[in-house]
């Protein structure tokens, strides 16, 4: 492919259309049912994707080089609007619930029809790369766009081919993303004009009516998820870095825990900050990319982050000045999930190809707006089982209509929405690796402490910091631990660089009764929701140690 410039608008307007930028054929397209398109464009460079999102209006050049687009109504995840197809192949693998919501084949597909009666006429980007980092469990992926801007997102979140990967590339996944086109309800038998259906047997996503990336990258993962399991690799929900000495560990945390910002430490080195598998060889990232939220960044907390968001870089619905562009992290006016994606490549310490050896740490992050949780505490493996299938963090007052008081969320494996099959699949194979390779799990809170948001104070990120250092360098392997009355996690008696008085939140707060009751009710929420897991507790540990286990739901 040839490049071209073009000073005037004309000439820049024809070069978009160049033969020299898009193939005479389909690339393949047709075996899908496309017909009468435009100009197919595929994997173009960043710099031509950035080209082409500018001159159809996409977005706008943020004043530090990155794209910056606007997703309108959506800007998140829609989990009402997400489908799976009822098909036998995997009808009862599927543990459906109100996030796995099933669509009928029929309904499915009246869907695809729509989508390749609306592409006809229109231009298409396509990207072909891989999930995978690890060859040998490595997928091939291609993501059909009608947006430039979208296509970028791929291009930058996926595993980049080379030239000779890309001549022989086969997609095991295909991902339609049509934000332009709506659903109908009441023809489509879906909930609005959004609509995110995965075909399992097909191998097959539809996204129409959302412009929210995040959507192509959670339903690749959802993939992954689902097909994973079925090579013996688990599939996880969390960031994951190396030290110098190879020593591997993995973060999991719900959005707003700090799971990209703690795994982005410039003394370390990163293997993925979101989605990875742990194989019998060891841990490897699914992805290409990072996709971080961007909300309060600043540059003395996130440097390496910070640095990321340059020219390649994609933001989502983060405020510019409207003279300089200069981008106001502080901003939550459009949303407060306000995003950037950029390569895995952009952090200078990252791994390539990322991927590490069997974790000596894992590290379950929580950020509790109730402030009772201790900063960081130790885990026994049935306790680590325990948290791992609750997931728990907060959701904050003023995130979302209707929040005006910290609730807590319970999500299993730190990623309910993205689990195809029971939350017990999952963890019975988190529980084989480590009993296998004895890692040792730390629950670190980095939310609130001295009393619950809008009175107590979050914990700062350098204290965090602190102790994730001393978790992953062997110090807590020698100081002294007691359990938490309440929540009987294993509390450190010191941590460098930490004052002592915060290790334990009861001593924070000014009124220990009213902690003691706080503490109790949050307990009691763990209690509720665990219920429902209580005959899969009794399935997945040990007979020896289930009762523990199960024990815990009895606080």
């Amino acid at each position: 492919m040839n490049n071209h410039s073009n000073a005037g608008n004309n000439g820049y307007q024809a070069g978009l259309n160049s033969k020299s930028e898009k193939d005479s054929g389909m690339w393949g397209l047709e075996a899908l049912g496309m017909k009468n398109l435009g100009h197919v464009y595929r994997n173009l460079p960043v710099s031509k994707l950035v080209e082409h999102a500018l001159a159809r209006g996409e977005g706008v050049l943020a004043g530090n080089g990155a794209f910056c687009v606007n997703t309108g109504k959506y800007t998140g995840r829609s989990p009402n609007d997400k489908f799976i197809v009822v098909e036998p192949s995997s009808r009862d693998e599927i543990h459906w619930n109100k996030l796995n919501v099933p669509i009928s084949e029929d309904n499915f597909g009246r869907l695809y029809r729509r989508v390749l009666s609306y592409i006809q006429g229109r231009d298409l980007y396509v990207f072909d790369g891989y999930v995978g980092a690890d060859p040998k469990y490595r997928v091939g992926v291609r993501v059909i766009n009608e947006l430039a801007s979208q296509n970028l997102f791929a291009h930058q979140m996926f595993l980049r081919p080379t030239p000779e990967e890309l001549a022989q590339h086969h997609a095991d996944f295909t991902v339609i993303a049509v934000p332009g086109l709506h659903g109908d309800p009441e023809e489509d038998g879906i909930n609005s004009e959004a609509f995110i259906v995965i075909h399992f047997a097909k191998k097959l996503v539809l996204i129409g009516g959302s412009k929210y990336a995040g959507e192509i990258k959670k339903s690749v993962f959802s993939l992954m998820n689902y097909f994973m399991t079925k090579r013996d690799v688990l599939p996880m929900h969390c960031s994951a870095n190396m030290d110098s000495e190879g020593h591997t560990a993995l973060f999991f945390g719900l959005s707003g825990t700090g799971k990209t910002t703690l795994s982005a430490d410039p003394n370390l080195y990163l293997i993925g900050d979101d989605e990875h598998g742990w194989s019998s060889d060891g841990v490897f990232n699914f992805e290409g990319g990072c996709y971080a939220k961007t909300i309060k960044l600043s540059q003395e907390n996130e440097p390496q982050i910070w640095d990321a968001i340059r020219f390649g870089a994609i933001m989502e619905n983060v405020v510019l000045d409207p003279h300089t562009r200069i981008p106001d992290y502080d901003d939550g006016s459009l949303t407060e999930n306000t995003r950037v994606a950029y390569p895995v490549e952009y952090i200078p310490n990252c791994l390539i190809p990322g991927m590490g050896g069997h974790p000596k740490t894992v590290i379950f992050l929580t950020a509790d707006a109730f402030g009772v949780l201790p900063p960081i505490a130790k885990l026994t493996k049935e306790q680590a089982m325990y948290h791992f299938m609750s997931g728990y963090t907060s959701k904050l007052a003023g995130t979302e209509r209707g929040v005006t008081e910290p609730q807590a969320t319970f999500s299993a494996c730190f990623g309910k929405p993205f689990l195809p099959l029971s939350a017990a699949v999952y963890a019975q194979m988190l529980g084989e690796r480590l009993d296998k390779h004895g890692a040792a799990v730390y629950l670190i809170n980095t939310g609130w402490s001295g009393g619950p948001y809008g009175v107590g104070k979050r914990i700062p990120i350098k204290y965090t910091r602190a102790m994730v250092s001393a978790a992953l360098n062997g110090h807590l392997d020698r100081v002294q631990f007691h359990a938490h009355p309440i929540f009987k996690i294993l509390v450190p008696a010191t941590v460098p660089g930490v004052p002592s008085e915060i290790l334990d939140p009861r001593n924070t707060w000014s009124d220990e009764t009213v902690y003691d009751r706080q503490a109790t009710a949050l307990a009691n929420l763990f209690v509720e929701n665990f219920k429902q897991y209580k005959k899969a507790c009794l399935d997945i540990v040990e007979p020896a140690a289930s009762a523990e286990a199960c024990a815990l739901m009895e606080v």
